[in-house]
């Protein structure tokens, strides 16, 4: 039994007006709990590049001033003192508070990656894609190929890269799941037009944070993803792969791509 957003009791939670199983409810809170991580780690690496250039100005603005005047010297101590205050918040809350995504532990195992797909996509399908009026295809290059990994992350790796291309489409649009191995990695693209107006529609069913969708529209500096998929990002990473994101234009094809070695090992 679970307790719906609305604040009843029942088999399904109850999400945007549409009913999910409790393992879309799962993946839907581990995908935020990965943003806010993904995002407090933004925030500690923009934060220290300005307080570090404080903490030097600082001292040149002391060597400047005149050391017999009290009110100067107090001023340059503040700036100081309030520059070591931040640095420690950011090492002592933001950087602890993250630190359960960012050493991610693995469960290692060999499994077969076609189940893999047909379980995950069917979770999307029955869990958003059906209710938004969305399709979704594959297109599947593989046979018996097996992967050894942590076969949980990566299902929610692909959970969200499917769900998020599903909220970006508009009703009859098509997501597609390309997916390959070679002799030595296995390959997953999801490719949708991505559309604002469907992101943004109250009226419509979504499964992740309102917040998340807005900033997955906005600009991205050079290598950076949307915040939306810090899971996947930090999911290849810890399985010696790669996440990626490619920007488009407004109702132009939006590539993400998910790139795993077929005998992962966590980085050292």
């Amino acid at each position: 039994m679970t307790t719906s957003s609305n604040g009843t009791v029942g088999a399904n939670p109850v999400l945007s007006g549409f009913a999910v199983s409790e393992r879309t409810a799962h993946l839907r809170a581990e995908t935020a709990l990965f943003m806010r991580d993904h995002v407090l780690s933004l925030v500690s690496h923009d934060l220290r590049g300005p307080l570090n250039a404080i903490h030097s100005w600082a001292y040149v603005l002391e060597r400047k001033l005149d050391a017999n005047d009290p009110n100067s010297q107090r001023a340059v101590t503040g700036i100081r003192n309030g520059v070591d205050q931040q640095v420690k918040l950011l090492e002592t809350i933001v950087d602890a508070t993250r630190a359960g995504t960012k050493s991610l532990p693995l469960a290692h195992a060999s499994f077969p990656l076609h189940p893999l797909l047909d379980e995950t996509v069917e979770e999307v399908r029955s869990g958003l894609a059906r209710a938004r009026g969305v399709e979704v295809t594959v297109d599947s290059q593989l046979a018996t190929e097996q992967l050894n990994g942590d076969r949980e992350r990566l299902a929610a790796a692909l959970w969200v890269m499917l769900t998020f291309a599903v909220e970006a489409g508009t009703e009859g649009a098509v997501v597609t799941l390309a997916t390959r191995a070679d002799a030595t990695r296995w390959y997953a693209s999801v490719t949708f037009n991505q559309s604002a107006a469907a992101l943004d529609d109250p009226s419509l069913p979504h499964l992740l944070e309102a917040f998340a969708r807005k900033q997955a529209r906005e600009p991205r500096e050079a290598k950076r993803i949307a915040w939306v998929f810090a899971l996947c990002k930090r999911v290849a990473e810890a399985h010696s792969g790669s996440f990626e994101q490619s920007e488009a234009p407004e109702s132009e094809t939006v590539t993400l791509a998910l790139h795993v070695p077929l005998t992962a090992s966590t980085p050292t």
